[in-house]
């Protein structure tokens, strides 16, 4: 088997350490594996399989003869280093909102629209963690009874805003039960024990950042440029895994039991839904797990088509890392 030389941009971040241990645990074919984050990792090591990995500094040289290169440093490293890469000769794989919304850019999700892959001209961008399991659900349902509106609110882990964010959950966790006063650094205001409605900037017309990138997303990954997305987006004081209420209205007529049949078979999705036995996704089921896995599965009876569903997955494994693994192992 061809095997190729593999690049981490933010090796020693979240996500970084997430490609770190998935690279390895799905043995994917790496000659080489360079691992490079800013000058403050500088002489880090990182443990891939038996190996000691020294973390290098990342530079304009840094990708002379890599194959694959993923990138999960944030949108201004993409920008100035992706097209760098490509340059070089790499193939892109970026985990930043820097390329989204760019149509040359592929926006990729493989159980989805593999397809696209083949206009892509180095650079591949991977969805917003919550965007990607949304579509994993919802496309397979829109194939069959087609989608006419999308309704979802989320509630996300706070280890989708970095170790830091952990870090303050769980200080304030300590803090608020110790009777000492909390600090606000990462969030605006208290996240443990509580609930933030705001994940990224407002913008002019009151929605977030976050749940713009949401509803371009998902109508560009899934070939619907005017498909009506309205979505709610919350931080909520749980370490890993994202959850997601969505709802589904269709064109055409499609029951509980269908919907059931058509997610047991789609790829990459695990139905848990046992009502009888209180079995349903949550984010500790979910988290470390590659599925996305979806209950809660009933009619909604406010209007005619209709379809709610409860989707939970892990932010940092199939929300970014994976998901771009993935887009890889397809490519080869």
């Amino acid at each position: 088997m061809k095997k190729y030389k593999v690049a981490v941009v933010g090796a020693t971040g979240m996500v970084g350490r997430t490609f770190v241990e998935l690279l390895e645990e799905r043995k994917f074919p790496i000659s080489e594996l360079r691992l490079l984050a800013s000058e403050n990792s500088t002489g880090e090591k990182m443990v891939s399989g038996n190996e000691d990995i020294r973390v290098q500094v990342l530079n304009g040289d840094s990708f002379d003869e890599i194959n694959f290169a993923f990138f999960s440093a944030g949108t201004e490293i993409s920008k100035k280093f992706a097209p760098i890469a490509v340059k070089a000769g790499a193939i892109v794989i970026d985990n930043s909102s820097a390329f989204r919304m760019d149509d040359s850019v592929p926006l990729i999700i493989p159980e989805v629209n593999p397809d696209a892959l083949k206009r892509h001209s180095g650079i591949i961008a991977n969805p917003n963690c919550s965007t990607i399991q949304m579509v994993v659900v919802a496309s397979p349902l829109h194939d069959a009874a087609t989608i006419k509106r999308i309704v979802v609110s989320t509630y996300q882990s706070v280890s989708g805003q970095g170790k830091d964010a952990l870090m303050e959950l769980r200080q304030q966790c300590e803090a608020l039960f110790a009777g000492k006063e909390i600090s606000l650094e990462i969030f605006p205001h208290q996240i443990a024990f509580n609930l933030i409605p705001q994940i990224d900037i407002f913008l002019d017309d009151g929605y977030t950042k976050e749940e713009l990138k949401m509803v371009i997303e998902s109508r560009k990954i899934m070939g619907l440029p005017n498909l009506p997305v309205s979505a709610t987006c919350v931080r909520v004081p749980v370490f890993n895994s994202h959850g997601i209420s969505l709802n589904l209205e269709f064109e055409q007529p499609i029951d509980v039991k269908t919907a059931r049949s058509i997610l047991f078979k789609a790829s990459g999705v695990t139905v848990l839904d046992e009502l009888k036995s209180n079995r349903y996704p949550t984010p500790q089921s979910a988290s470390d797990k590659d599925e996305v896995f979806v209950g809660r599965i009933r009619k909604d009876d406010s209007i005619e088509n209709g379809l709610n569903l409860w989707v939970v997955a892990d932010n940092l494994r199939k929300g970014a890392a994976l998901n771009a693994i993935q887009i890889a192992e397809r490519m080869i």
